[in-house]
């Protein structure tokens, strides 16, 4: 699988050809370390200071450096596809083999660092639901007006918490037929290729 680079990304990372192979290295090591702990000017500053460039051309060369290694460490690309995503920007043979041994020492790190910062949902634990049915009021004496709620029961990070939810059957049935559609579109090869990716 091939990653596919905007022109954005392309003319941020047209500056790594003009620099030398240590300061593509030491951005590499700017971009991971931009993942654990955020931008930091200052570094910035310094190295275009160092480089006789603007800050803000570092600084793009850098998110572009990260954009590159998270992506392709994200959907865990082969050697052959990243050499083969890096070919098209047209860099020299020794930055290619530079920018490939970033990728494959920081992949895992890169991956560790992502996970850490996905957001940790809550997953289903069980479900209890009663269905009520008012077919009578005072003003109304023959009425049919069902609702039917539901108590979702779900874990996150070890703790249970339940959410109980009320709606009448006509909303409930629509929103089991949207689930069934998603379920439905997830058996695509397309959405196969997306999962199979992710993991």
């Amino acid at each position: 699988m091939l990653l596919d680079l905007s022109e954005e990304h392309k003319e941020h990372l047209a500056f790594l050809p003009q620099v030398d192979s240590t300061v593509v290295a030491e951005f590499g090591r700017i971009a991971v370390e931009f993942l654990r702990r955020g931008s930091n000017p200052k570094i910035y500053e310094g190295a275009a200071r160092k480089l006789n460039v603007s800050s803000d051309t570092v600084q793009h060369g850098v998110e572009g450096l990260t954009y590159l290694l998270t992506e392709s460490s994200k959907l865990m690309i082969s050697e052959l596809d990243f050499q083969d995503s890096v070919f098209v920007l047209g860099f020299s043979e020794e930055l290619n083999k530079l920018l490939l041994q970033l990728y494959l020492d920081n992949r895992k790190e890169i991956r560790t660092i992502l996970s850490e910062l996905a957001p940790d949902l809550p997953s289903y634990h069980s479900l209890e639901w009663r269905l009520d049915v008012q077919l009578a009021s005072r003003s109304l004496r023959q009425q049919i007006k069902p609702s039917v709620t539901i108590k979702l029961h779900l874990n996150q990070n070890g703790d249970h918490n339940t959410k109980v939810l009320q709606t009448d059957p006509a909303t409930l049935l629509h929103l089991v037929q949207q689930l069934e559609q998603a379920l439905e579109e997830m058996k695509t090869n397309h959405c196969r290729r997306v999962v199979r990716n992710i993991k």
